[in-house]
């Protein structure tokens, strides 16, 4: 069964080009400590999550809430390995898919079909899943022809489609989203709110930050509330939803 658990889990990130002093002394006129130090080098050096204890398990669909800069992305890309933690432990058993960023990995001089293939490579597809799916994602986003021009011809919203339709093709045990974005005209969004739903079903965990505490009490179980890059609340959705609509 699929699982991810974060013990002690913490994340210093270090930033190379801000002045450590001038820095420093902002942060501290905002109140804001030890979150922010500087490094035997003098390099700033960020704490972006502090000590996580947390357990993800199959069944699970997470809510993830808190202000900007609560940690909410951080910890979706620690999860996903683009990160490693400073301290602790973070392990996991499933096949994790993060769609983060929808359009990485594509390449703005290959053509949509070869960008079907690139795309689906980076998020861990073989050759074969992707020959079997191609012909299912050039029908979704609908651009014809224009899959066989580089990508550099495309509208944003062209680039969004291609990149969302790919994405969401992945078969995953654990899905990683970061606020879903707007993919086209009212036609083409009712399609991807309904393949979106089959990629939550399919997924035995799935966790997803989002500003809509509406959508949240939708399709989460649970809520994980990040303050500080710090564990606020983590349980059932209502009772934590409410904690955080009383506090903002």
């Amino acid at each position: 069964m699929a699982y991810i658990e974060l013990k002690g889990t913490t994340l210093d990130l270090p930033i190379y080009d801000v002045q450590a002093r001038s820095l420093k002394k902002q942060v501290m006129r905002m109140g804001r400590r030890n979150s922010i130090a500087e490094s035997n080098e003098g390099v700033i050096v960020v704490r972006a999550l502090d000590n996580v204890d947390l357990r993800f398990e199959s069944g699970d669909r997470i809510g993830l809430i808190g202000h900007n800069g609560a940690g909410k992305s951080t910890l979706l890309r620690l999860m996903a390995g683009i990160y490693a933690p400073t301290y602790g432990t973070i392990e996991s058993d499933g096949k994790i898919v993060p769609l983060l960023d929808i359009s990485l990995g594509m390449d703005e001089n290959s053509t949509g079909m070869q960008n079907i293939r690139l795309r689906g490579l980076l998020l861990g597809m073989t050759d074969a899943e992707i020959r079997e799916k191609q012909q299912s994602i050039a029908e979704f986003c609908e651009l014809g022809d224009y899959l066989d021009l580089p990508l550099r011809t495309y509208s944003s919203g062209m680039r969004v489609r291609l990149g969302f339709a790919i994405s969401t093709a992945v078969d995953a045990e654990i899905l990683l989203l970061d606020e879903v974005m707007g993919v086209g005209d009212a036609s083409f969004m009712h399609k991807a709110e309904e393949r979106l739903a089959d990629l939550h079903s399919r997924a035995q965990i799935v966790v997803l930050a989002m500003h809509s505490n509406s959508e949240i009490r939708k399709v989460c179980n649970k809520t994980l509330w990040m303050e500080r890059g710090r564990v606020r609340a983590f349980g059932p959705t209502e009772d934590v939803v409410s904690q955080y609509e009383a506090q903002v």
